[in-house]
């Protein structure tokens, strides 16, 4: 019979190790939340090899005592909680696990100094057992080298990946929280080459634009909203500004970096008639609520959160940020222009003569192929009218485009945001002209939008979620945690037309379905929801659906690509698109308009 007994202390050490270890840049994180939470204002990271030879930490914090330093790396020891109040813990880290892990599968070396101390104190753990411990010079506050992680546990260092791919976890951890603090200065270095480097008491948005992309600045937006005791900042890009990965969505809880599906499924909520399906958001939002309404003490890595009331928190979420993206009036993405301008055809200088006048046209000039072609240079002036009334037709023939009268426009017309329209482009694309520049205008893409949106206040959502009563009512089966998250939703789906029942434990009785859906297969319809449920913890698939047939229903109604418009037509769209909101973009997250800037023009003529 086997028999139970108590696992040696450095045994328990390496099986929690496997918990909250998990790979270098666990370790890493562990390491920089203690810094945090210490006080620093300037935190420096080196690593080599991907955190795989080197993890060092180096902060200013409030340093600490030989003796704090030994109990440290005891297990469960920690400041970070100074009663048993743990559902208040205002703290990143507060189990006191990670440093004693970390020492039990690795090279530890702790020096720390307090502020008020003459000298530092050092202590080094080799795989479980002290090494060294004695004074050490720093100055105040603390500095974690963590050496040949995993080294004598050969098991857990070959499943790791390769050193860029965990360099790249690695540098992810110092990102995140060098966002979620702007007020610490954060400094990355890899392998000796300085990767992040971000000063102290930055602005939010700022913080955020240069760690994640310089492009926010221009295309994202400010978020700041409040809801009794939450509160929601950040920025957001535009729809226009997307990514076809969701890597760069960047979620805070009180300050702490999270992966948490309920904000992940809050925040494609609030872009589902703006974005395709294959495309997601650019963002960073901060969540701060009162600590007795998250729990964060529900994963080993902190990496999870739990609501006491999620309904609320998502609700607040996705009207935070439709509310954000929909003061953002017709502004889109402007992509940088370096590509676009790259793009234009300028007229290369020929290396021989061309004839006379010739490279005033821009026109193409090939040796002749017979006497009978050859024309001399003319020598005098007369000559050379003589050569130029031989091209005349051909230069000065009439143009092909369509003209009509101009209207009479008011004195302040280049003063609209989308300016005026002087003309069209392949029956496609308006030219307009305004005050800052040159825009181009989608007619498709922008008369669709705006189609949706008047579709919308005409109430035509409200119409689409009609039921339709089947005439015999369908039971899809599924398990019975499915059919459980589909029973705590039967009043929100039934919001949207979807009538069901639970019958028995692993089954659901499809009574109605939304009158636009009324051929669609209900069985694969029921399992879609139950599975958009278990990944992003709310129905969305089933709103998806309808802003799809809602998006369908604007494409046809709308301008279609080819059509001439007249100028007073071109012109009540532009007007139109600006007293529309989230009119920057179409209904799949492309932009509706671009502007070309005066300085982009005068760079392409060499004016500068």
């Amino acid at each position: 019979m086997p028999t139970i007994r108590r696992l040696p202390e450095h045994l328990v050490n390496r099986i929690a190790a496997g918990e909250v270890v998990e790979r270098p840049a666990s370790a890493l994180k562990e390491l920089v939340e203690n810094a945090v939470d210490a006080g620093s204002t300037q935190i420096t990271v080196r690593i080599s090899s991907g955190g795989l030879d080197l993890i060092e930490v180096t902060d200013d914090g409030c340093g600490m005592e030989p003796e704090q330093i030994a109990l440290a790396l005891e297990r469960h020891a920690t400041s970070k909680l100074p009663d048993e109040h743990i559902e208040l813990v205002a703290t990143l880290g507060f189990r006191g696990e990670a440093l004693p892990s970390i020492g039990s599968v690795a090279r530890l070396t702790i020096e720390s100094r307090p502020h008020e101390a003459a000298e530092g104190w050092k202590r080094v753990v080799d795989h479980g057992l002290v090494a060294a411990d004695g004074p050490a010079a720093l100055p105040p506050g603390t500095r974690i080298r963590v050496e040949d992680l995993f080294g004598k546990v050969p098991a857990r260092r070959k499943f790791l990946r390769s050193p860029r791919s965990e360099y790249a976890a690695c540098q992810d951890v110092v990102r995140r929280q060098a966002m979620a603090r702007p007020d610490i200065g954060f400094v990355l270095e890899h392998d000796g080459r300085r990767v992040i480097a971000v000063q102290p008491r930055e602005e939010l948005a700022a913080r955020v634009a240069r760690l994640v992309a310089r492009e926010l600045a221009e295309d994202g937006v400010l978020i700041e909203a409040e809801r009794g005791t939450a509160r929601l900042t950040g920025v957001a890009g535009l729809p226009t500004y997307n990514r076809g990965v969701a890597d760069h969505q960047y979620l805070f809880v009180n300050g702490r970096p999270v992966k948490d599906r309920l904000l992940v499924g809050a925040v494609r909520g609030a872009y589902s008639d703006m974005l395709a399906r294959d495309r997601h958001a650019v963002l960073a939002l901060f969540l701060e609520i009162p600590p007795e309404d998250v729990d964060v003490n529900v994963h080993p890595a902190k990496t999870e959160v739990r609501f006491r009331d999620p309904a609320f928190v998502r609700g607040f979420l996705v009207g935070a940020l439709r509310h954000a993206l929909e003061s953002s009036g017709q502004k889109s993405a402007q992509p940088a222009s370096v590509a676009a301008m790259g793009m234009w055809q300028v007229e290369p200088v020929a290396p021989a003569p061309a004839p006379a006048l010739g490279s005033l046209f821009a026109r193409e000039y090939s040796a002749p192929q017979s006497r009978s072609d050859f024309r001399p240079a003319p020598s005098r002036v007369g000559e050379a009218g003589e050569v130029w009334r031989s091209y005349e037709a051909e230069v000065m023939a009439q143009p092909s485009g369509r003209a009509e009268p101009v209207p009479d426009e008011p004195e302040d017309a280049l003063r609209y945001p989308l300016g005026v329209a002087r003309g069209q482009v392949a029956g496609t694309y308006i030219v307009a002209e305004a005050d800052d520049g040159l825009v181009i205008v989608d007619q498709h893409a922008a008369h669709e939008r705006l189609v949706l949106e008047r579709l919308k206040a005409a109430g035509a959502e409200d119409a689409m979620v009609r039921s339709q009563a089947l005439l015999l009512p369908e039971v899809v089966e599924l398990e019975e945690a499915a059919c459980d998250a589909l029973d705590d939703k039967i009043a929100d789906l039934a919001r949207f037309g979807l009538v069901l029942e639970r019958f028995g434990p692993c089954a659901m009785l499809v009574r109605a379905v939304p009158s636009v859906l009324g051929k669609s297969d209900v069985f694969a319809l029921v399992r879609d929801i139950a599975d958009d449920l278990a990944k992003n913890g709310d129905a969305l698939l089933l709103g998806e659906k309808l802003d799809l047939v809602l998006a369908t229903m604007a494409c046809h109604g709308s301008v279609r690509a080819g059509r001439s418009l007249s100028v007073a037509e071109m012109n009540a769209l532009l007007r139109e698109m600006e007293r529309t909101p989230r009119s920057g973009q179409c209904n799949h997250g492309r932009p509706t308009w671009v502007k070309l800037a005066h300085q982009d023009i005068e760079k392409l003529f060499g004016r500068k």
